[in-house]
């Protein structure tokens, strides 16, 4: 799959729905497009992404408490809230509210009943405290404006050997997805793996380990370090 048509296949999943509002004026319109924008999301996690492979080999069970950093409009909520179960829970967060507002429509069509939406702040996803056994981010760490002290603010919300997992495309996606974005590259940028490594040792974390069995992404598993 070529990068730009993943990069237009987004843009318009996106704009199918904040356009919802505005298109759906009746249940059935509001129903097709929600599904339209699902399939896509379906089409990504199978081609990419494939939530159960992913799930196993982070390690999520049922019961755990897991914190997902822009979980948007729950392409991978879901997912996670299905694997732990009734016994755990997922919060959500997110900066758009509308994303978020989605997420809640998409639980009460699918009765699911374990997932918590936080609207967040750019540098502090405002999980609550020391209830974490997990954080996730799918495709978010490399966009993140303010990643550093945002690490820094999960550090609080996390128990005892809980690891922060970072699921991001490879580094000529992303220098692809800059440039459609600010229209150039820096030359002097840093690899993703790069930056992952130095902010999360600016915020008091360690790479413990990488996987590399997806087609294209990698997954960085990063744990406290030990004072």
């Amino acid at each position: 799959m070529k990068t730009k048509s993943i990069i237009v296949s987004f843009l318009l999943a996106v704009f199918s729905y904040t356009s919802l509002s505005a298109q759906a004026k009746s249940e059935k319109e509001y129903e097709f497009q929600s599904r339209r924008v699902e399939e896509w999301e379906k089409k990504i996690n199978e081609e990419r992404q494939p939530p159960e492979k992913v799930m196993d080999a982070i390690g999520i069970k049922p019961g755990m408490i897991i914190g997902e950093v822009g979980a948007g409009r729950g392409r991978y909520t879901v997912h996670l809230a299905r694997r732990v179960g009734s016994e755990g829970k997922i919060f959500a967060n997110d900066i758009d509210d509308s994303a978020l507002s989605y997420l809640r429509e998409r639980c009460r069509r699918n009765n699911i009943q374990n997932i918590e939406t936080i609207l967040g702040k750019v540098d502090d996803p405002l999980f609550p405290e020391q209830s974490l056994d997990m954080v996730i981010m799918v495709w978010v760490y490399h966009m993140l404006e303010q990643p550093i002290p945002l690490l820094k603010n999960l550090k609080s919300s996390l128990k005892p050997g809980a690891t922060v997992i970072i699921l991001d495309p490879p580094d000529e996606e992303i220098d692809e997805e800059i440039k459609e974005l600010k229209g150039k590259i820096d030359p002097d940028r840093p690899t993703i793996k790069e930056r992952i490594e130095k902010g999360g040792a600016e915020a008091g974390f360690e790479l413990v380990r990488m996987e590399t069995f997806l087609p294209k992404d990698t997954i960085y598993i990063l744990k406290v370090k030990n004072p």
